[in-house]
C-alpha cells in the first residue's frame, strides 16, 4: 500500500513536471544556436574618415602632448579647528621646454601643494611663480624632461561661428576633448569678481576640471585659457549649460609679458575714466564722432592728465546714471580706431606700462593728437 502511494506520487510530480516546461514561455527557455549559425557581417577596410573628423583627429594629437592635469592640494579646518586636507583638479598647458605651465589663478590660488601630470602620466610637483587674480591667470614651474610646448595664437582677429577645440581634464578625465564654435566675445565677471575684458564664449562643452586648459582654433593653436562654465542651477552637480568662457591668449600674453619683466602684473593704462559713445548719443550730445570714448575724469598725476587730455566738466544723466559732458573724445590709439572701452583694453594687451602711443581725439569739433606714456592701471580706469 505504502509502495503505491510512493508510485503515485512520484507519477503525479513527473507530469507537473512536464507541464511547467510545456506550459513556459519560449523566452525562458535555455538558448540554442547550432554550431555556425551566428553569421555576422564585418568591414572589410581600414576605417575612413572624412575631412573633418580627420581635422579634429589631428587637433587632438597635436595639442594633447601640451596639456597636462594640475591637483591643487589645500588644508581646510572644520568646526573643532581639526585640519581637513582637500583636493581640486583643474587644467593647463605647458608654454615651454623650461618647464613653465599656464592655468587659471583660481585652480591654484590657495594650494599649499600643487602637482601635475603630464599626458604621458608622469607625475611632477610644481611651483606657483606668478598669479594673476584680475585675470584668473597663473604661472606654474615643473622640471622635466621632454616637454611639448603648446603653440600660442593670436586672439585678436578672432570671429564669431569660428571653430574652436576644447582639451582638458574634466572630472579627473584626463585628455578629454569636446568641439564647439565662438559664440560672442565680450566682458564677464570673473571667480573673483572682477571684470575680464573680451572674453570668448563658446558652445564647446567645459565642465569643472577643464578650468586652465586651453581653448584651441583649427589648426591646434592655443587662443584662449577655458575658465568659466554657465551651470543650471536646478543640477546637482556642477556641469556644462552650454555656455563657457576663456580669457583670450592675447590678454595672457601681456600678463606673461609683465611676469617676465616685473615679477608682476603691471596693467598698463591711459590713466583715464571713460564712457563708451555710440551714434545715438553722440548725435544727442553734438559730439564731432559718432563713435569713440568720452573722457570723465583724468586721474590726478596719471598719463592723461601729464599728456593734456581734458575730463568732463558738465553734469548729465543716462536714466539714473550720471555722467559728466565736456571732456575730450578718445576715437583713436595709435592708428587703431577706438569705439568702445573694449578696443582700448585690447590695444592694451599688445603694450606695457612705460610705452609712449599717440592718441587721436576731439576737443569740440577740433580734431588733435598727443603722445601719452602709458601709466600702470588702478581701480576703475583704463
Amino acid at each position: 500500500m505504502i509502495f503505491r502511494r510512493i508510485v503515485l506520487v512520484l507519477v503525479l510530480v513527473g507530469g507537473f513536471w512536464l507541464v511547467l516546461n510545456r506550459t513556459r514561455p519560449a523566452n525562458q527557455m535555455p538558448p540554442s544556436i547550432a554550431p555556425g549559425s551566428l553569421h555576422l557581417t564585418e568591414a572589410h577596410a581600414a576605417p575612413e574618415y572624412d575631412s573633418e573628423e580627420l581635422n579634429n583627429i589631428s587637433v587632438y594629437k597635436r595639442a594633447l602632448p601640451s596639456v597636462v592635469n594640475i591637483t591643487a592640494s589645500a588644508v581646510a579646518f572644520d568646526f573643532f579647528w581639526g585640519a581637513v586636507p582637500q583636493q581640486g583638479q583643474g587644467s593647463g598647458f605647458i608654454l615651454n621646454k623650461e618647464g613653465q605651465i599656464l592655468t587659471n589663478y583660481h585652480v591654484v590660488a590657495d594650494a599649499t601643494q600643487v602637482e601635475v601630470t603630464t599626458s604621458d602620466k608622469h607625475r611632477y610637483k610644481a611651483r606657483v611663480i606668478g598669479k594673476d587674480r584680475h585675470h584668473d591667470l597663473a604661472l606654474l614651474q615643473i622640471s622635466a624632461p621632454n616637454l611639448v610646448p603648446a603653440t600660442l595664437a593670436d586672439s585678436r582677429n578672432l570671429v564669431v561661428g569660428q571653430k574652436v577645440y576644447a582639451i582638458g581634464n574634466p572630472f579627473g578625465l584626463s585628455g578629454t576633448m569636446t568641439t564647439g564654435i565662438i559664440s560672442a566675445k565680450r566682458s564677464i565677471r570673473g571667480p573673483s569678481g572682477d571684470l575680464i575684458d573680451n572674453a570668448i564664449q563658446t558652445d564647446a562643452a567645459i565642465n569643472p576640471g577643464n578650468s586652465g586648459g586651453p581653448l584651441l582654433n583649427s589648426r591646434g593653436e592655443v587662443i584662449g585659457i577655458t575658465s568659466l562654465i554657465a551651470t543650471n542651477p536646478n543640477q546637482d552637480v556642477e556641469q556644462n549649460a552650454g555656455i563657457g568662457f576663456a580669457i583670450p591668449i592675447d590678454t595672457a600674453k601681456a600678463v606673461l609679458s609683465d611676469f617676465q619683466r616685473y615679477g608682476r602684473v603691471r596693467r598698463p593704462s591711459l590713466g583715464i575714466v571713460s564712457y563708451p559713445i555710440g551714434p545715438d548719443l553722440a548725435d544727442q550730445m553734438g559730439l564731432a564722432a559718432d563713435y569713440g570714448v568720452l573722457i570723465q575724469r583724468v586721474l590726478p598725476g596719471g598719463p592723461a592728465e601729464h599728456a593734456g587730455l581734458h575730463g568732463g566738466n558738465q553734469t548729465a544723466y543716462l536714466g539714473n546714471m550720471q555722467i559728466y559732458l565736456g571732456g575730450d573724445l578718445i576715437v583713436g590709439v595709435d592708428d587703431q580706431q577706438v569705439a568702445s572701452t573694449q578696443d582700448i583694453d585690447e590695444i592694451m594687451d599688445h603694450h606695457q606700462a612705460g610705452d609712449v602711443v599717440t592718441i587721436t581725439f576731439f576737443r569740440g569739433r577740433r580734431k588733435l593728437t598727443t603722445r601719452l606714456t602709458l601709466g600702470e592701471a588702478g581701480d576703475r580706469s583704463v
